[in-house]
């Protein structure tokens, strides 16, 4: 919390670069963006608690109509000045309740976790790969890939595909870099109309801060060319899905150095993982079906945890809870040259405070447990057979949706983490859009039965 003279300083300095106006922008259960506007002259205002917000009208902040409002408090020192707004400082913003942080507020719930691992004497880096498709939305609802050309079974790296959608492509990406944000590679991905950027990690709370708004950012400049930028895990049944892999380490915060990264030559499994980071991942399987409730959030994220499905290859989107080297077919990877652990599983849907928070948390009680994981697993995962698979004792990641919110409320380390209320919130949400699938009629249904009936 900065001072008022602190406060009045970032008023002027805001004020002198054209901002007019502050958001403070919070997010709900699903990890939307929700927030007030309040004139420049009310910063100060603003970063005392003014805003007051009716709970029960939003998702999964655990109010009635009959409870006191929760306010949203501005973290000033996560401004970004929106680029194509510049008359507007959008601020990420954590939820209190009568002057105390709200427990039902997953970006609350991030820096409380974060607190536990400072206490350790650990910091938590963290890097979110941002895959989206760009496409055509019709006034009927269906999507299309907007470039006819962009057809190729494997149109990854397509250089044609990439530079068809330049304008789109530049925009994002200088966005990201005037930012300061440290764009270092982006491309066409696997799928028809898909694309990837990968900007630098940091500390766990900016790149959470960062992902929400990179989700906004790239659906205004995309609606600026008449189309529909979309995170949603898997909109074409027949193409690769939208992953948010989470890539993560572990800092000494006195130092800075990497606690995970080791010579492979010291490493007797040879990823170049220290036996702190294996610790790690040790409690990420422990909680491995737990955590893909949050990873992968949605009724259509189940769709892209396939093997192959209705594609013409290898799906590349993980279905077991288990580790490797640089093999895409577990749930976690170990990139080459170590130093980090990935998990494949998180999708594009997430809510990234509350992937986080659970991903460190599950971490760093494999820590103090000192889990540990077991053998890299090296092969092809997808072709392994039954038997195989459960002499090695390899968990199938949850199927749909709602073996993940039973794996998820079944976890006692969930509540640990979260409190009975956040926990609950999701639960109920979740449990809700699970029965609201299963309550719709889909037009596979209409064509499969109408007339075998």
């Amino acid at each position: 919390m900065k001072n008022s003279e602190e406060i009045k300083a970032i008023q002027q300095d805001l004020k002198s670069k054209g901002v007019k106006y502050c958001l403070g922008a919070y997010v709900d259960i699903h990890g939307i963006p929700k927030g007030k506007f309040v004139p420049i002259d009310h910063l100060t205002h603003m970063a005392e608690g003014s805003e007051l917000y009716t709970g029960y009208a939003l998702d999964g902040l655990g109010q009635m109509p009959n409870d006191d409002e929760i306010a949203s408090v501005p973290d000033l020192g996560h401004i970004i000045q929106l680029p194509w707004q510049p008359e507007v400082a959008w601020m990420p913003a954590d939820n209190t309740y009568k002057g105390k942080p709200y427990e039902i507020s997953t970006r609350v719930a991030l820096k409380k976790v974060l607190g536990q691992a400072a206490d350790m004497g650990f910091g938590f880096n963290l890097g979110i790969e941002g895959e989206l498709f760009v496409l055509k939305q019709h006034e009927d609802g269906t999507l299309q890939v907007p470039n006819p050309d962009d057809r190729l079974v494997k149109p990854c790296y397509d250089v044609r595909g990439f530079m068809d959608q330049f304008d789109w492509l530049d925009k994002v990406a200088s966005c990201i870099n005037e930012l300061g944000w440290d764009l270092y590679s982006f491309d066409h991905e696997d799928a028809n109309g898909q694309y990837e950027f990968d900007f630098m990690y940091s500390d766990a709370l900016t790149t959470c801060d960062r992902f929400i708004f990179f989700r906004y950012m790239t659906k205004h400049y995309a609606k600026e060319e008449g189309l529909l930028a979309t995170f949603m895990p898997k909109p074409f049944s027949d193409k690769t899905g939208n992953g948010a892999h989470f890539n993560m380490s572990l800092y000494d915060l006195d130092s800075g150095d990497n606690l995970f990264v080791c010579n492979p030559e010291e490493d007797a499994r040879g990823l170049g993982l220290t036996e702190l980071g294996y610790y790690f991942i040790g409690g990420l399987i422990k909680h491995g079906r737990a955590l893909c409730a949050v990873f992968s959030p949605t009724v259509n994220s189940y769709k892209r945890l396939v093997r192959q499905g209705d594609m013409a290859y290898f799906s590349w989107a993980p279905v077991f809870n288990s580790f490797g080297s640089n093999n895409r077919t577990n749930s976690i990877r170990v990139p080459m040259n170590g130093g980090r652990c990935e998990s494949r599983n998180a999708d594009g849907a997430l809510n990234p405070y509350l992937a986080a928070t659970l991903a460190l948390a599950a971490g760093l009680e494999g820590i103090r447990e000192k889990i540990d994981p077991g053998s890299p697993q090296d092969d092809n995962l997808y072709e392994l057979g039954e038997e195989e698979r459960s002499k090695r004792g390899i968990e199938f990641l949850p199927k749909n949706l709602s073996e993940a919110i039973e794996a998820f409320a079944e976890d006692p380390f969930v509540e640990q983490v979260l409190g009975e209320e956040l926990r609950d919130e999701f639960i109920r949400y979740k449990s809700q859009e699970w029965e609201a699938y299963h309550q719709t009629v889909s037009s596979w249904e209409i064509e499969k039965y109408s007339h075998l009936f």
